[in-house]
Order: structure tokens, then C-alpha cells, then sequence
């Protein structure tokens, strides 16, 4: 009885971390979205994520819808934290039916980091001047 029942339990335990295993490398859909990174931060009691909101302005004057995402990959972590303030657009996977927190606070996976040209908030206005690259020499 006792070896049927560890039996059991590893299938159930494979089949748990087979669905994981699975579920994280299968995207339900991918695009990109553009915006301003409003707030990055790693969080979590016991798994670390970094999590961020993002503001995409439809048009001037209208209230930006927040899109929350998540970072696995250090490198992008790099990236956004240098990117903050500017426009970007990030590119990612969307990964339904997470097991848990674990994985991150959002369904959003960030797979890539584009800086974009910043453009006038308001008709008329003129677009701000240019935010230097990190490194770059002053002109």
C-alpha cells in the first residue's frame, strides 16, 4: 500500500512540474505595446519577480491605460531600468493559466526592449529633445 501510494504521488508530482515546464515555454498570443514605463520593482515574499506598469496614451488629453508586466530575463531587466522616462515599446508573450505568484504577478512575459522617439503629448507642442543613450558622450 505504502509503495502505491509514493507512487501516486511522483506521477502527480511529474505531472505538476511537466504542466509548469509546459505552460511556461507556450505563449497563448505575443505583440508589443507601446508606452512609459511608469513603475518597475522586484517583488515577492518567497519568489522574486520584477513587475512593472506601463501608461499607453491612446491620445492627448485622454486617461492612459496601465498595462502590468513581467520580467524574467536579467538582460530586459537591464534594459527597462535604462529606458525609464523614455518611450518604449516592449514586446511579449502572454502566458495564461500560471500554476501560481511564483511566476510572476501578470500574464505578460517581457521578451523584448525597444526604446522609440518621443512625440509631442500635446497638438502643436513641440517634442521634447532627446534623452541621451546611457555612455554615450555629451554633444
Amino acid at each position: 500500500m505504502k509503495r502505491w501510494m509514493i507512487g501516486i504521488f511522483l506521477v502527480l508530482a511529474a505531472l505538476a512540474v511537466l504542466y509548469g515546464v509546459v505552460i511556461s515555454n507556450w505563449s497563448y498570443s505575443n505583440g508589443e505595446r507601446a508606452g512609459w514605463i511608469q513603475k518597475f520593482s522586484r517583488k515577492g515574499w518567497l519568489c522574486k519577480t520584477w513587475e512593472g506598469e506601463m501608461a499607453m496614451v491612446t491620445m492627448p488629453g485622454t486617461a492612459p491605460e496601465i498595462f502590468g508586466f513581467t520580467v524574467w530575463d536579467p538582460a530586459m531587466v537591464g534594459q527597462i531600468q535604462s529606458s525609464m522616462g523614455r518611450r518604449v515599446s516592449l514586446s511579449y508573450e502572454q502566458k495564461k493559466a500560471l500554476p501560481s505568484s511564483c511566476f510572476g504577478d501578470t500574464e505578460y512575459w517581457i521578451v523584448g526592449v525597444r526604446v522609440l522617439p518621443d512625440v509631442p503629448l500635446a497638438p502643436g507642442a513641440a517634442a521634447p529633445a532627446p534623452v541621451p543613450e546611457p555612455g554615450a558622450p555629451a554633444k
